[in-house]
């Protein structure tokens, strides 16, 4: 592949149907999370770990972007939108999104994401890891809305946390 031929698109997800005809569209938490923090770890090795958060920021936010132009409708008002994500998220067994606060004036949001893919039943470490949430939250919604966001977690489950929190503001 070449080098600038790196633009991450829904199709290429591939027809997992016709590739794992006997396998299916499911795996392993633990297997995700090999791949997960096996990439995180040797990107921090290369280039530090602030930048590897950052890579995986961005990542979560083109991933956000294509679920929201391909699976999520966007005629839909706030709250009818972010209750379409959240049984998304649950179809996909990526997590159990709630929302805690909806400001749709200032476009500031508080939601919660329990039994979360990335991080629910890691060991406390004190540190939060769901950076590729913050940047899967900040593309859906900026696909959604028009706008940029900026995410944050504030809770996570290595922190101590039974689930994870965001606040999510209007950049």
């Amino acid at each position: 592949m070449k080098e600038d031929n790196f633009n991450f698109q829904w199709t290429d997800v591939g027809d997992i149907a016709l590739g794992r005809p006997t396998m299916g569209n499911t795996t392993y938490v633990s297997v995700y999370r090999m791949l997960q923090f096996s990439v995180r770890s040797a990107m921090a090795q290369e280039i530090g770990g602030i930048a590897a958060q950052r890579v995986f920021y961005n990542a979560g936010k083109m991933a956000g972007r294509e679920l929201c132009n391909n699976m999520l409708n966007k005629d839909l008002d706030a709250c009818q939108f972010f209750s379409q994500l959240s049984t998304v998220l649950e179809d996909f067994n990526i997590g159990i999104l709630k929302t805690e606060k909806m400001d749709d004036e200032k476009l500031n949001y508080t939601v919660t994401l329990e039994e979360d893919l990335d991080c629910s039943g890691l060991p406390d470490t004190q540190e939060t890891v769901c950076g590729w949430d913050e940047g899967f939250i900040a593309g859906i919604l900026q696909e959604y809305m028009g706008v940029d966001f900026l995410v944050k977690e504030i809770d996570c489950w290595s922190q101590g946390q039974k689930l994870c929190r965001f606040e999510i503001k209007k950049a």
